[in-house]
C-alpha cells in the first residue's frame, strides 16, 4: 500500500518502517511515496547459515573466475517468478537471451580463462600464494589474453609466467623453480615464457631480496635461533657492500646460512643446504668463498 500524503495534514511526524521500507505520518496515518534506505550493516548473522540467507548482494568480484564472480542464470522454463507462462514474445526473447549467454561460455577466450583459472587454483595450493598474488597473476593473465599473444602457446606456461612476475611485482619470495615445479614446465622454458612477457606486456619487476630467502633455508635446515640471527645480520652485510648485485638471491641465501652455521659450530652439511634452496653445492662453495674473499674482517 503506498498513498500520497494528505495536503491537509499540517503536522507532519514522519515513522520509518524498516520491515516494509516504507514511511508513515504519526499525525494522519497515511503512507508517504519515498522508501526509506538501510543504512545499518549489510547482515548481522555471525554463522555462514544466517550470512547467506540475511545478505542483500552476491560475492564479490575477482579476477580469477572467468566470469568474474558476475555469472548469468536464466532458468530454462518458460514461467516468470509467480510461476505464471511467458507470452510468446517474451519466450522468443528469452530463448533468444539463452542462446546468447550460452555461446558466450564456449568462447575461446572463455575456455582459456576456465583452464588457467582452474590451474592457478592448483599452484596457489601447492606454493601457498596470497590471495594478492592470485588477483595480480589472473590480471596479468587477462592483460596477456587481450593483446593476443596466447594463440599457439601453452595456457600453463604462460600462466606460470604470469605468477612468477606476480610474485616480483608483490615481493612475494618464490624462485622460478618453485613454480616451475608446481606448474609441471621445465625451467629454461619457462624463463624464455617470462623475458617474452615482460617484454609484451613492458613490465620490469624488480628482483628479490636474498635476505627475504634467509628464513626459508633456515627452516629447512632447522638451524638454531643464533644461527639464524648470524646470518640475517651477515646478509644485511653483504648487501651493504653489493655483492648480491647480478647474483642469484637463492645463492647468496645458501651462501651465508652455510657461513652462519660455520661460525656457531652447527653442523649442516653443504649437501642439506643445497637441497632445500635447489642450488649446488658447489655454487654454494663459490659464493661463500666470495663472501669470505670481500667481507672476512667484517665477519
Amino acid at each position: 500500500m503506498s498513498v500520497i500524503h494528505e495536503k491537509n495534514c499540517k503536522n507532519l511526524y514522519p515513522i520509518t518502517d524498516v520491515s516494509t521500507g516504507e514511511i508513515t505520518c504519526a499525525s494522519c496515518g497515511s503512507v508517504i511515496l519515498e522508501r526509506a534506505v538501510v543504512t545499518g550493516p549489510e547482515q548481522v548473522g555471525l554463522s555462514k547459515e544466517e550470512y547467506e540467507s540475511n545478505t542483500r548482494v552476491g560475492r564479490k568480484i575477482t579476477l580469477k573466475l572467468s566470469d568474474m564472480g558476475l555469472s548469468t542464470v536464466i532458468q530454462k522454463t518458460n514461467k516468470d517468478s509467480t510461476g505464471k507462462s511467458l507470452s510468446s514474445e517474451n519466450a522468443r526473447i528469452f530463448h533468444r537471451l539463452r542462446l546468447w549467454d550460452r555461446n558466450s561460455k564456449y568462447k575461446q577466450e572463455q575456455k582459456s580463462y576456465n583452464k588457467a583459472f582452474t590451474l592457478l587454483d592448483g599452484i596457489k595450493t601447492k606454493l601457498g600464494l596470497p590471495e594478492s598474488v592470485v588477483e595480480k597473476s589472473a590480471y596479468l593473465f587477462r592483460k596477456a589474453s587481450a593483446k593476443k599473444i596466447l594463440s599457439g602457446r601453452s595456457t600453463i606456461g604462460i600462466l606460470c609466467g604470469t605468477v612468477y612476475m606476480a610474485c616480483r611485482l608483490t615481493n612475494t619470495p618464490r624462485t622460478i623453480q618453485d613454480i616451475a615445479n608446481a606448474g609441471n614446465v621445465k625451467r629454461k622454458y619457462l624463463q624464455g615464457i617470462c623475458r617474452f612477457l615482460m617484454q609484451e606486456l613492458e613490465i620490469n619487476p624488480e628482483t628479490f631480496s636474498p635476505i627475504d630467502f634467509v628464513e626459508r633455508i633456515a627452516n629447512a635446515v632447522e638451524v638454531g635461533n643464533k644461527t639464524r640471527r648470524s646470518a640475517l645480520k651477515m646478509m644485511e652485510t653483504v648487501q651493504d657492500n653489493g655483492i648480491t648485485t647480478s647474483k642469484n638471491p637463492m645463492a647468496m641465501a645458501a651462501a651465508v646460512v652455510h657461513l652462519a652455521s660455520l661460525e656457531n659450530g652447527e653442523k649442516i652439511s653443504q649437501i642439506k643446504i643445497a637441497q632445500a634452496s635447489g642450488i649446488s653445492a658447489v655454487t654454494i662453495r663459490d659464493r661463500a668463498k666470495e663472501i669470505r674473499q670481500k667481507i672476512g674482517g667484517d665477519m
